[in-house]
């Protein structure tokens, strides 16, 4: 199956922490790193704190999509991970945000992820490696760019 993992960070070693997550995610069994897109910095959205430092991680995976979430919540935890509140700043956020083209509603999983297309910080690093994928019961993704225009995001090289 083909997963789409956003990564963010905001506290700590920003980078570094989105830079160890994506060699996590490729170590972790069950799961190889198909592409990874560069580095991006942006404005929190719904948040606050420091800007983030977000990517995106293509994986090919045979772990299930609840058994994947599990993974990534334990990179999380990992890193210290913890969540006071709401949007909180965090040293790592993994979310699942495409399993294939599956549509998954549970209590503890939403695939696609359900604010995906209104954020540029998933949007610009998932085209950068994808630009084609398409969003379950929405269609392209890189229709919903103008929507996000006035997000500040900054690829970092």
């Amino acid at each position: 199956m083909i997963a789409f993992v956003g990564i963010g960070a905001n506290l700590g070693d920003a980078r570094g922490n989105v830079v160890d997550a994506l060699a996590r995610l490729g170590a972790q069994p069950g799961c190889r790193l198909a592409a990874a897109s560069r580095l991006w910095r942006t404005a929190p959205v719904d948040s606050s704190g420091d800007d983030y430092i977000n990517a995106v991680a293509q994986l090919d995976t045979s772990l299930d999509a609840h058994a994947l979430l599990a993974a990534l919540q334990a990179i999380e935890l990992q890193h210290g991970r913890e969540r006071p509140y709401r949007n909180a700043p965090r040293t790592l956020d993994l979310d699942l945000l495409l399993y294939g083209d599956e549509t998954i509603t549970t209590a503890d999983l939403a695939v696609p992820h359900p604010r995906m297309h209104e954020r540029a910080f998933v949007l610009a690093p998932l085209l950068e490696i994808a630009p084609d994928a398409v969003i379950p019961g929405l269609g392209r993704a890189a229709g919903f760019l103008p929507s996000v225009a006035g997000q500040a995001i900054a690829r970092l090289d």
